[in-house]
């Protein structure tokens, strides 16, 4: 049976499993992260040294995912990669390859990690590792998760400046702050969950829509198109209804006309 994994549940996956930090579908789009899962289920199948994680544009994207299919063929795994949209960052698109992808390394694997892989190690040494910021988000992430002790000293060094702090300011007052905005940090987190689950159910139905508009039977209808229209709109612009509804409008208007010269 397949059990539907939402967008939260794809960036855990990616994140517990790679030590990655990622926090949007779209940071996948590259291609190199659906290449080290691939490398982590089969083990030195995939030339890691190819595959570029530091890839922008989307010639380098195209390049790593020709790199997937090429593991794909050589594992006869049966499923064409539809590039050509992936490379668009479009997160529905996206999410839907992520999804199969876990759907099969699950089934090879039965979702449990490679604990003899060390993904942070694989990339470094073998692929062309990101650069700046990112790099530096996952070396801190490998450190914390390689050494909890170091964690656990930082946050007792930090609670004790802070108490340092408290003392200075004036004790009761500021741990009677310090519990009403631990109370508000809570119930935002609260709130973001529910925000978080409420997101991904309509993300859920947008991907329906989406799956629709595509069948070979309806794609080419008018309100297919104008639909699609809406759904791949590069940003948030208001427009793209405006686009749409324009379309629809041209449509009809073409179709009344054949049918006063062909009646």
């Amino acid at each position: 049976m397949c059990i539907f994994v939402g967008r939260n549940g794809i960036l855990t996956w990616i994140n517990n499993r790679l030590q990655l930090n990622l926090s949007r579908i779209e940071e996948a789009a590259s291609g190199a992260v659906q290449c080290q899962m691939m490398d982590m289920t089969y083990p030195g199948v995939v030339p890691m040294h190819k595959v570029n994680f530091d890839a922008k544009t989307e010639y380098d994207m195209i390049q790593n995912y020709k790199i997937l299919q090429e593991v794909f063929n050589k594992l006869k795994v049966d499923k064409h990669i539809e590039v050509n949209r992936l490379v668009k960052s479009r997160p529905l698109d996206n999410l839907e390859f992520l999804q199969w992808l876990k759907r099969y390394c699950d089934s090879v694997n039965g979702g449990i990690m490679n604990e003899n892989y060390n993904p942070v190690e694989r990339r470094t040494k073998g692929g062309k590792d990101r650069k700046g910021s990112l790099k530096s988000s996952k070396s801190l992430q490998t450190n914390i998760m390689n050494n909890p002790g170091d964690t656990v000293s930082l946050n007792r060094n930090s609670g004790l400046k802070q108490d340092n702090v408290t003392g200075v300011a004036g004790g009761a007052n500021s741990s009677g702050e310090i519990q009403a905005l631990s109370k508000e940090i809570t119930d935002l987190k609260l709130s973001m969950d529910i925000l978080e689950k409420e997101r991904d159910f309509y993300f859920a139905k947008l991907r329906d829509v989406e799956i629709l508009c595509q069948t070979a039977e309806l794609e080419d209808l008018p309100m297919s198109v104008a639909i699609k229209k809406i759904l791949y709109a590069a940003d948030a612009k208001e427009s793209a209804l405006v686009e749409a509804q324009d379309y629809l409008h041209q449509s009809m208007n073409a179709t009344e006309a054949e049918k006063e010269i062909d009646p």
